[in-house]
């Protein structure tokens, strides 16, 4: 199952002390903590805050009438169309997790909402790689069109390497490699894979680590894929069984007589 988050706050030297503290919040499933500490009084904050909520939905299948609240305090004081344009990539996102997760079929929503935030948000800012990004999920998960898929993640992938996006990045190289284990390209998926976890772990993104390490695994050979999924284990443990669908992979084999 693919998953993925808003683009990173907080991640960067120099970056203040209340984007620090959301970060370190968010980073360790404390969406709602980390929401708190937002006053959604302008549009960009209000946005942010909007989209912890969205991502707390995705790694919990939890808490969707909060972040549709958050979600449309954003549209209405959204009026650029930078704002409105990002305002529709986070209801196509909240669309998208939705249908992913069988709460309901919003999939021809969360096409909409994006192809709108296509048409908003300026080529080369670090809001279309975003988008990118999520169209690439949209196609591969709700569309079954690996290609298209590919193309996005593509896309995606060199606006976060333009604008220094790490945590997008964490997130390219790990549905990139994805896609190459499903062709069998086992090296190009253990690099990707490989990437995806060392960035997430430079970063201290705790709540996507177990994640990126039970992906390793799939591409990795014994005794290493056991000890990597054993790590995975661990985190999931650690942080109170989140992100959910994450238990169904990490589930050991039942013991046969």
């Amino acid at each position: 199952m693919a998953h993925t988050a808003m683009s990173g706050f907080g991640t960067t030297p120099g970056d203040d002390p209340l984007q620090t503290a959301v970060w370190r919040l968010r980073s360790r499933a404390c969406w709602a903590d980390a929401a708190a500490l937002l006053q959604p009084v302008t549009a960009a904050t209000a946005l942010q805050r909007a989209g912890l909520f969205v991502e707390r939905c995705l790694y919990t299948e939890q808490g969707w009438a909060e972040a549709e609240d958050a979600l449309r305090a954003a549209e209405a004081l959204a009026h650029s169309d930078d704002e409105r344009g990002a305002a529709a990539c986070e209801r196509g996102y909240l669309a998208y997790a939705a249908t992913l997760l069988g709460v309901r079929d919003r999939a021809d929503e969360a096409r909409a909402a994006l192809g709108r935030a296509a048409a908003l948000i300026l080529p080369d800012t670090p809001d279309r790689a975003l988008l990118d990004f999520r169209r690439g999920l949209v196609a591969q998960n709700l569309s079954g069109s690996p290609q298209a898929a590919r193309a996005a993640y593509r896309r995606a992938h060199a606006g976060a390497t333009a604008h220094a996006d790490a945590l997008l990045l964490s997130f390219t190289w790990r549905h990139l490699a994805g896609l190459a284990l499903r062709e069998g390209e086992l090296a190009e998926a253990r690099h990707g894979f490989g990437e995806s976890l060392r960035i997430r772990e430079e970063l201290g993104y705790l709540v996507g680590t177990a994640p990126a390490l039970a992906s390793l695994a799939d591409a990795e050979v014994e005794p290493e894929a056991s000890r990597l999924r054993e790590e995975a284990r661990r985190l999931f443990r650690l942080l109170g069984g989140v992100p959910t669908w994450l238990a169904r992979e990490l589930t050991p084999p039942a013991a046969t007589a």
